[in-house]
């Protein structure tokens, strides 16, 4: 995460932003190589693509992804289960960290759909364990795709800002030469 933020106050909106940004872009990292050792370790084909649905409520369902491969026995030391504890952590801190930006900057204050919504869950709840994987699946796909849009939104938002600041000391400057020569 070097460089985000660089030239801002420590702990100004600014440098937030660009801390968000950058663990959104690892994050991102973190899921799709995750979803590349799910595929591996359940089997699926490279060119699976199950993204027609929006999942949401993603730290819930991924909670969920969790508590269910552990009822099923797979639990385990290796490099999925430390990619995906290193996936929930990181969630955490970026869903709150960008509801905190929310809230401050724009005074908005995301909602967070129910987890127990059977449109969200149908894959868990329903048919037996081969929907339960796809399931899996989809909500892993649908990290990628937010942690993606997370770290493109948050740049852009940093980058507009920067912009505006920087028309407005100009703006500033040119008319403080102003006065000091009348």
């Amino acid at each position: 995460m070097a460089g985000a933020g660089a030239g801002a106050r420590p702990g100004s909106v600014r440098s937030r932003m660009g801390k968000a940004a950058a663990l959104a872009r690892l994050l991102n990292r973190d899921c799709t190589r995750l979803l590349e050792l799910y595929r591996e370790r359940e089997g699926f084909s490279p060119d699976l693509s199950l993204e027609k649905g929006r999942i949401v409520a993603l730290v819930l369902l991924f909670e969920r992804v969790i508590g269910w491969e552990i009822e099923q026995g797979f639990g385990g030391e290796g490099e999925y289960e430390r990619v995906r504890s290193t996936v929930k952590d990181r969630l955490g801190h970026l869903l709150q960290s960008t509801k905190n930006l929310l809230a401050e900057t724009e005074g908005i204050t995301p909602l967070t759909p129910d987890p127990n919504n059977p449109e969200e869950t149908d894959g868990l709840e329903k048919g037996g364990i081969f929907e339960a994987k796809l399931w899996t699946f989809r909500v892993l796909q649908e990290l990628i795709h937010w942690t993606q849009s997370a770290a493109q939104t948050l740049h852009s938002v940093q980058s507009e800002r920067e912009k505006e600041r920087g028309r407005t000391t100009v703006r500033k400057g040119k008319r403080d030469k102003g006065e000091v020569q009348s």
